[in-house]
């Protein structure tokens, strides 16, 4: 997912924390003028989108025609904040409606989604679905209130041809910190301005890949105490990933000295063929080629080192709790009809092949969200109507079901500010104190997380 629609996502759960009226009676009338069933649903892209938006009206279209007896009314947006709480106590929420990760659980607990556990007993496909991913939609009893349609974790983005120039082969990234540190160190050597590995340190950016590389060591940034949330990371840990990132930075002198980097940065270094490598989603591939003149041919994406975890993120559906039996079941079954549809991958895919957008990648039109049978029939698709080297991306997707997902922390944005000032501080002052650093930002997390109810 791209860093607007996951900063304005972590802010809707945010949000959520202190609307207190559930929604009334849905986005639409149980009828349409024909008799029909009305669903109302949202995440219609902006027409700005033009082909993102074309995709989804046609499927609207398809999907009536084949099921006339439903009569969707599409709303553009994902639930941006600004509108979702007054939606929410207002009784405008859409009867489907788009969430990413971070929203079930607050959602669920509020009793502002339905339960749609015996509903989704009747979908087939949903047990092709990866349960790590389910459970994201679960309450403690084990019910479900929503489905997902896509998935990301984060991996290792590199460039395959400074690999090649460095003496690295392309084929065998980096699969431990260790061997990321030895790399970034041939991939400068080649001068020119080239930079081995970057990361972040600003707008929140910095607090997210500390995480990052706070769960691929297996550790997390905060847990649950009873029923309260603590900090968990100042720790041996933390300290590990921290005394890595200063080695590279003022040791191996391997990260170059402009710091204060955020996404956009080390994207167009990348584009430039100036960086070697830096901790992505497979997303981040076709934004560096589209907006920053990269090639595909040139990248590769690789598990995230040493693969004892790594942070996950994704969007799915649920459905208003006040909707009516009906409506339910015709609102799951656009879902599953456009999501979650195992007979529509090849010609899915083709469509997006058709119109010369990227096929090959773990993203959109293949989200790496299927296990089993579905997840086969997927690859085939992918394989089929490939335009850009897949092969460079299959260590990313082979490991990626592998390994241990982690979703981000309550109040996220809040707490990778926090941690922002870690790195900012380890990335730009030689001299930096690592068990200072942790102390002051422990401290702080935990006032945040004492907000979380």
């Amino acid at each position: 997912m791209n860093i607007r629609k996951r900063i304005v996502a972590a802010a809707v759960a945010a949000g959520l924390a202190v609307t207190l009226v559930a929604c009334s009676d849905g986005g639409s009338g149980e009828r349409s003028a024909d008799g029909r069933i009305a669903v109302s649903i949202n995440g219609q892209p902006p027409q700005t989108q033009a082909f993102e938006r074309m995709i989804f009206d046609q499927d609207v279209a398809e999907f009536e025609a084949t099921h006339p007896d439903i009569d969707l009314v599409p709303h553009e947006g994902f639930m941006e904040v600004e509108q979702f709480s007054a939606k929410l106590a207002g009784g405008q929420l859409e009867d489907v409606f788009y969430v990413y990760f971070t929203d079930p659980a607050q959602i669920i607990a509020r009793r502002q989604a339905a339960d749609i556990t015996e509903a989704a007993a009747a979908i087939p496909e949903v047990a092709q679905l990866q349960p790590q991913l389910l459970d994201v939609f679960r309450n403690a009893e084990g019910k479900l209130f929503g489905l997902p349609t896509a998935n990301y974790s984060m991996g290792l983005l590199y460039n395959r041809t400074l690999f090649t120039r460095a003496g690295l082969d392309p084929n065998k990234p980096p699969r431990t910190w260790a061997e990321v540190a030895d790399a970034a160190k041939k991939i400068s050597a080649l001068g020119g301005g080239t930079v081995g590995y970057a990361d972040f340190s600003r707008n929140n950016q910095g607090g997210w890949h500390l995480t990052a590389w706070i769960n691929s060591l297996g550790g997390q940034v905060a847990r649950k105490d009873g029923d309260a949330w603590k900090a968990d990371f100042n720790n041996e840990i933390t300290r590990t990933a921290l005394n890595h990132l200063k080695r590279m930075r003022w040791t191996d002198d391997s990260m170059g000295t402009k710091q204060l980097l955020e996404a956009a940065d080390a994207q167009r270094m990348m584009g430039a063929g100036q960086l070697g490598m830096y901790l992505a989603a497979p997303d981040n591939v076709p934004t560096v080629v589209k907006q920053f003149n990269g090639k595909y041919e040139d990248y590769g994406l690789a598990p995230i080192p040493e693969a004892k975890g790594t942070l996950i993120g994704g969007e799915g559906y649920m459905v208003n709790p006040k909707a009516s039996p009906e409506k339910v079941k015709a609102g799951l079954e656009w879902i599953r009809w456009r999501y979650l549809n195992p007979a529509r991958f090849d010609s899915f895919t083709k469509r997006y092949a058709d119109a010369k957008q990227p096929v090959g990648l773990p993203a959109v039109p293949n989200q790496d969200i299927w296990q089993g049978e579905a997840r086969a029939q997927q690859e085939a698709a992918k394989t089929k109507y490939a335009n850009i080297p897949a092969q460079h991306y299959k260590p990313y997707l082979d490991a990626a079901s592998t390994i241990k997902g982690s979703l981000e922390p309550p109040n996220a944005q809040q707490v990778y500010a926090a941690l922002d000032t870690v790195m900012q501080a380890v990335l730009t002052k030689a001299d930096a104190n690592v068990d200072e650093l942790l102390s002051a930002a422990e401290t702080r997390v935990n006032g945040i997380l004492a907000q979380v109810k």
